[in-house]
């Protein structure tokens, strides 16, 4: 999964942390905004404060992206589709670029039912997103206790 040079890297790199930090604020403001936006389906009440949850929630994905390209230069020299990194930076474009549809919708004057329905679908774009990120994360942890358990291991002779 990860070279011992990159894991190097990436305990290094300060976006690791700002990734570690952001990522569960985004998923809480997803599951807020989900919450506000379905509300806003089922009663056609809260448009305002639904609408306010997704601009933090577009601002969060741009933030993780941002940080995330840094993040990826910092470990594999590109700032972007990286091959190391590309299907996750595939599923990033997409749940962003159906994030900003939301701005799409609401310039060629959508109605709010419709601009809710833009976001639900970028909502599940985002779930498909985070579940590799997070299958991701845990392959990681795993090769880093492998790692931790094997150099901690005797030495083994062979007869």
């Amino acid at each position: 999964m990860y070279t011992e040079d990159q894991l190097a890297r990436r305990a290094r790199s300060k976006w690791t942390r700002v990734q570690i930090i952001l990522a569960p604020i985004q998923f809480l403001a997803f599951l807020i905004s989900f919450g506000l936006v379905i509300h806003y389906l089922v009663t056609g009440q809260g448009y305002w404060v639904a609408t306010i949850s997704i601009w933090i929630k577009i601002t969060l994905i741009w933030a993780l992206t941002i940080t995330g390209m840094l993040w990826e230069y910092d470990m594999y020299d590109h700032y972007f589709m990286a091959k190391e990194f590309f299907w996750e930076d595939t599923g990033n474009l997409i749940a962003i670029l159906t994030h900003n549809a939301y701005f799409v919708a609401k310039w060629v004057g959508a109605d709010e039912r419709t601009v809710m329905w833009v976001m639900v679908f970028a909502y599940v774009t985002y779930l498909f997103n985070a579940a590799q990120f997070l299958a991701r994360g845990v392959r990681s942890a795993r090769q880093r206790s492998a790692m931790k358990r094997a150099a901690g291991a005797p030495a083994t002779t062979s007869s």
